[in-house]
């Protein structure tokens, strides 16, 4: 599984951060970013999650 966040939908609301903060943090410039490409086994619940409550879609789950 991978995640990504499209740095040009993200509102920097910080959901994701919350839900998966193992995964997810925020960027210097204000909107999150993945911490990695793959996900782990044990943040792909968390991952999921994430991507379904983004309030913009800004997060897309793969694989």
């Amino acid at each position: 599984m991978k995640a990504t966040v499209d740095k040009d939908l993200c509102i920097g609301c910080e959901l994701c951060t919350q839900i998966c903060p193992s995964f997810f943090s925020m960027a210097v410039d204000g909107v999150a970013h993945a911490l990695a490409g793959t996900v782990p086994p044990e943040d792909e619940a968390c991952c999921s999650e994430a991507a379904e409550g983004c309030p913009v879609k800004a997060i897309a789950v793969t694989g």
